[in-house]
């Protein structure tokens, strides 16, 4: 028999109180998965940033050097025809076949910034270096010639430990590539 309450109402087995808990529970799952789900089939989408749908393909240029150091333009080349492909999701083309080309131009490439210094005052030397590399770029879409995306004096740096200035290298590069897929990504 069902144990009276103060109020004089009949108090449920906690079973059944488990039960309904579950079922609303369910319910609100259920109806949860179907209103999300249900978005696809709405005119109104949630679409993030991209390039336009008529981008497939990509060509990466090996970028013009205005600077003393030559290997920084097939560092910044391969890094970027690796990870431009692959983060904006695009196969890879020659320059005659691509959809879209990227070019620029390495403007600017200081190593000698420093950051830190060694506390031990007889040493004048550096414990931390930083480098900066300055970049124009653009993203052009060859069929109809007009610039998807366009940045000049993109700046990036890399911080290096001294005698290490490709590892800061490498840093900046990826910040630049970086850059690049944020502005590429964020103009539609």
């Amino acid at each position: 028999m069902p144990s009276l309450r103060p109020s004089g109402r009949a108090e449920r087995p906690l079973a059944r109180r488990r039960a309904s808990v579950r079922g609303w529970a369910l319910a609100l799952a259920l109806g949860a998965t179907v209103s999300v789900g249900g978005c696809r089939f709405s005119p109104y989408k949630f679409q993030g940033g991209g390039l336009p749908p008529n981008i497939r393909t990509m060509a990466v240029l090996p970028f013009e050097n205005d600077t003393p150091v030559p290997e920084l333009q097939r560092e910044l080349f391969e890094a970027m025809r690796r990870e431009l492909q692959n983060r904006l999701n695009l196969r890879d083309a020659s320059e005659a076949k691509a959809d879209a080309i990227v070019r620029g131009t390495i403007v600017r490439y200081d190593i000698d910034v420093p950051v830190g210094f060694s506390s031990d005052p007889t040493q004048a030397t550096t414990a931390r270096r930083q480098l900066q590399l300055v970049v124009d770029v653009a993203i052009i879409d060859q069929g109809s010639g007009r610039t998807l995306w366009e940045k000049k004096g993109l700046t990036a740096k890399g911080e290096y430990a001294e005698q290490n200035e490709a590892g800061g290298r490498r840093q900046a590069i990826e910040e630049v590539i970086a850059d690049i897929i944020e502005g590429a990504t964020s103009q539609w």
